[in-house]
């Protein structure tokens, strides 16, 4: 089947200017890009006034839990309908591999997604064969690997074990996988010691594979490490990554570059030099980053671990309520988030009210202190309920690390099964595309951070360029008409009007087609 998109504004993915001209594919391949191409086709398309792409590649997702749910579809279909046509997956130290089938563990990964199939790495290929909706490009997770071995026990692991670890890592490695990744604020992989990070990062080395890191903390202190330093906790968390780079001489990745709370916006520019800095030294580091200023949390984000673990009676003590009162409020002034900043996704079933509303405005309407409100979140929640937390950036920031050489971008987003639902997984990439035109960023240097510039990175061949014998994935836009309406965090974006994932039209005429035409990618270039 031959297809001829005519009269399209060609950016190619290199970064370099448009240029006005056609675009021939044919099954799956491209066979023809720019000018004006004479051929005999089986559908042609007029583009004219629209950008014709390579289709965009979400750096960050998560989506690789969600391909063998019974109702797959609903999770992938609001990632293609922003233009999205391949996601780089397992990160954060979450995958859906890398577990024996006999581990009594199951898999659970960090308590935010729950592996319906744990597996090995050539099983997920074969079970993941005719089921994908978006291409995949998959990485290993540690704390996955180091759940199936171990739970969430948090005792080092032994040699035996690392080893176990190690064999994993292997098998995912030689059987295509393009890394691996870390998540050092998530259960197991907090638990994690300095010789089995080491230990993971060299082997991934060996197979010149990718590390993506979710750092220790996102902001200017955390609960990760001490109160005093000499440091902020940001800058500590990227310094252990550049560590970790250094020692074992894996290509890292430091996974969506964040500034949470007011108080964190002033190291941009240190953690940025950090970047420079190592790279200056022959260093394989960059970064990825969101579009929003806000992303998903849990509710116990500012709930201190010593006030968790205490019994019901202890709790309610009057020493140890002040004592947790004090720690909040300290939490919230040093990091510049206040409760207006706490959106709720998700409490339980029981209360739909809740969602969408700040934990201020619960107070107020309770006629009760905003810290009540939000220990009767967590209580009724039973501590896994989910949050959407503001000031994760302002508008500088956003503007700084769109421009900046290092960045790529990402959603970092799932569908929600209840509650409210994440912007970032039906928004992000057109929102990037408002806010180039809002900062007069040309397009093209936008269009080569979503394709081109995210599979050097990586290592994804024969995508993310416009070339011709390339896959014929393309991402089709009309720059005019994009449009993104935060006050609606699941609505459809304007502007994306045609999406093609291996030749085969997923999104027409802005209408959603589907079909599972995605495949698992594969460090050597080959799929499945």
């Amino acid at each position: 089947m031959k297809t001829l998109f005519k009269n399209g504004i060609i950016i190619d993915g290199t970064g370099e200017g448009q240029r006005l001209g056609d675009v021939l594919i044919q099954d799956d391949r491209v066979v023809a890009v720019g000018g004006v191409i004479d051929a005999v086709a089986d559908e042609t398309i007029d583009i004219s006034g629209c950008i014709i792409a390579p289709g965009l590649i979400d750096a960050h997702s998560h989506n690789d839990f969600f391909y063998n749910h019974p109702d797959a579809e609903k999770f992938f279909k609001p990632f293609i309908e922003q233009g999205i046509t391949t996601q780089i997956t397992g990160n954060c130290s979450f995958s859906p591999f890398g577990v024996d089938q006999d581990s009594p563990y199951g898999g659970i990964s960090g308590g935010l997604f729950k592996n319906l199939d744990p597996c090995s790495f050539a099983d997920f290929k074969e079970r993941a064969k005719g089921r994908l909706y978006v291409n995949m490009a998959p990485l290993i997770g540690q704390g996955t690997v180091r759940t199936g071995i171990s739970g969430f026990n948090p005792d080092p692991l032994t040699p035996e074990q690392i080893a176990q670890e190690l064999e994993h890592v292997r098998e995912a490695m030689e059987g295509g996988a393009f890394g691996g990744s870390f998540g050092f604020m998530y259960e197991p992989d907090r638990y994690a010691k300095k010789d089995e990070i080491l230990a993971f990062a060299k082997e991934i080395a060996k197979y010149d594979g990718i590390i993506t890191v979710h750092p220790r903390a996102c902001s200017i202190v955390s609960a990760d490490y001490p109160l005093l330093t000499k440091k902020s906790h940001l800058e500590m968390g990227l310094d252990e990554v550049v560590d970790i780079m250094e020692q074992s001489g894996a290509r890292m990745e430091y996974s969506h570059l964040i500034f949470t709370g007011a108080r964190s916006w002033k190291l941009l520019d240190k953690m940025l030099d950090t970047f420079y800095d190592a790279r200056a030294k022959g260093g394989r580091i960059a970064y990825d980053n969101y579009a929003f200023h806000y992303g998903a949390s849990i509710i116990t984000v500012v709930f201190p671990e010593w006030y968790a673990a205490l019994s019901k009676e202890e709790a309610a003590k009057r020493s140890n309520r002040l004592k947790l009162e004090m720690t909040i409020l300290m939490y919230r002034k040093v990091l510049g988030i206040d409760w207006e900043d706490m959106v709720v996704a998700y409490i339980s079933d029981d209360h739909p009210e809740y969602e969408g509303k700040t934990v201020l405005q619960l107070a107020q309407e309770a006629g009760v202190k905003p810290i009540d409100m939000y220990l009767k979140l967590v209580e009724e929640s039973d501590r896994q309920g989910s949050i959407y937390l503001g000031k994760y950036y302002n508008d500088e920031i956003v503007r700084r690390l769109m421009e900046d050489d290092l960045s790529i971008f990402m959603t970092d987003a799932w569908v929600e099964e209840k509650g409210l639902q994440n912007i970032a997984a039906f928004q992000t990439f057109p929102q990037f595309f408002a806010l180039a035109k809002k900062y007069n960023i040309p397009a093209e240097k936008i269009v080569r951070k979503m394709t081109g510039a995210t599979v050097d990175r990586y290592g994804i061949k024969e995508r993310g360029y416009l070339k011709p014998g390339y896959k014929a994935d393309l991402t089709i836009l009309d720059p005019e008409k994009i449009k993104v309406d935060e006050s609606k965090p699941d609505a459809k974006p304007e502007g994306i009007v045609h999406v093609y994932i291996n030749g085969q039209a997923v999104l027409k005429d802005s209408q959603y087609l589907g079909g599972t035409f995605g495949r698992v990618l594969l460090k050597d270039g080959t799929e499945v």
